[in-house]
């Protein structure tokens, strides 16, 4: 009987988000300090499903799957008999990997290019659950679990070789992946030939239809010069579902930036420093005008089409963070100048309330030690959901496949 992969990938998602915190923390702008992460997210997996904040190129989709097709021949041959020389054997290999990626004539986005061989969070951990979003990988457990699958499959195949028996080695990895070359990870680039582009292309289309990234890496123009997806050149081709959602990214990124500048307006005032207020009121001017010229769209926003939108897959928006959401908003929408919103104590109130509810005694509007710790900066980076990621991804892919036309 061969060997078949069991484990459920229950937990890998949540796994994924706490590691992209975790990261999260060496860019100050993108840090979530009001608990609208599960908005975000929600969001941005609607649009742009197997991606994320720390992924840099699109080739790494065929790298890392190169670089385990590897370790299963050698698992098939007994030559890896345990989970930990299996890390370790791919740990060398992924470390081989940057190294000519680095040496490559196009470095730019090679993961672990300062850390090397101390680079403690490794591409494959990166991409892991982008590769089953895109249908890509084909075992449903976390990394962790195919390491120990492999070494008991790789058990498995040295008994039968003992008996004289054959065993069929298990495959985690799509049949049409477009072959590995010759002196891989010895030698690497990311520029994907056009084989390699349309299949990533035609994954991404089979596992992800009707999303704004299968439209993206169909017929998209590539650019990496879009601030937010809504301002795409190609916006009014775009599926009139898909103009929805990026109409509700939208509004959501726009009406809560101004929540992020002022909490650290409060922040800069209990310094405190007369630079970072100027700077942060600076900010909510020009916020305030933003929002003042699309009064219209935002006043009739209906909050509960974004909730019940983001929540068709995976219903985990909390309801203290949409009622949050809901406040915030109201307080906006309910002056005649949402500048106003800058010395308004109600809000103010909700921000403060809102941060101590989520950190507890770590509030740094209420804990002066936590305060001394703040950066400057916070989390007042404009939601993007991760569109510059996708834009790198989507040039990466639609480069080879439009003959190089539409580049600078």
């Amino acid at each position: 009987m061969a060997s078949t992969f069991a484990w459920l990938d229950y937990c890998e998602s949540e796994r994924r988000k706490a590691l992209d915190v975790i990261q999260a923390f060496g860019d100050q702008g993108t840090l979530d300090e009001l608990g609208i992460g599960t908005t975000r997210d929600a969001l941005s997996d609607l649009l742009f499903p197997g991606t994320s904040t720390i992924q840099t190129r699109a080739k790494y989709h065929l790298f890392i799957p190169w670089m385990y097709q590897e370790l299963e021949r050698e698992c098939a041959r007994g030559r890896l008999a345990s989970q930990y020389a299996i890390e370790q054997e791919g740990r060398s290999k992924e470390v081989a990997l940057i190294q000519a990626l680095a040496s490559s004539s196009d470095p730019v986005g090679t993961i672990g290019v300062e850390a090397k061989a101390k680079l403690r969070r490794l591409p494959s951990s990166v991409y892991w659950n982008g590769l089953g979003h895109w249908g890509i990988r084909l075992f449903s457990g976390t990394q962790d679990q195919y390491h120990e699958s492999l070494a008991l499959a790789s058990e498995k195949c040295c008994n039968h070789a003992a008996a004289n028996e054959s065993e069929p080695f298990p495959s985690a990895w799509h049949p049409g992946l477009p072959p590995r070359p010759d002196d891989f990870p010895r030698q690497a680039e990311f520029a994907l030939s056009f084989q390699q582009a349309e299949y990533l292309q035609d994954r991404v289309m089979a596992r992800n239809p009707g999303t704004f990234l299968a439209f993206l890496v169909e017929r998209g123009h590539p650019s990496t010069s879009i601030d937010f997806p809504w301002n795409h050149p190609q916006y009014a081709e775009v599926p009139l579902h898909l103009q929805d959602q990026l109409r509700h990214s939208r509004n959501f990124s726009e009406i809560i930036h101004g929540a992020a500048l002022l909490y650290n307006l409060m922040l800069a005032e209990k310094l405190p420093s007369e630079k970072l207020q100027d700077d942060y009121r600076d900010g909510l001017s020009q916020w305030a005008a933003m929002i003042d010229g699309r009064r219209d769209e935002l006043a009739t926003w209906d909050l509960e089409a974004l909730w019940s939108m983001a929540e068709a897959d995976d219903p985990r928006v909390p309801e203290h963070s949409k009622r949050f959401i809901r406040d915030w908003r109201h307080l906006v929408m309910d002056k005649d100048d949402p500048a106003k919103i800058i010395e308004n104590q109600q809000a103010r109130v909700l921000l403060s309330n809102r941060e101590r509810s989520l950190k507890k005694n770590l509030a740094r509007l209420h804990n002066p030690r936590a305060l001394e710790l703040w950066s400057g900066k916070s989390g007042t980076d404009r939601l993007d959901f991760r569109w510059k990621v996708v834009q790198q991804l989507m040039e990466d892919i639609r480069r080879p496949l439009m003959g190089g036309e539409g580049y600078a």
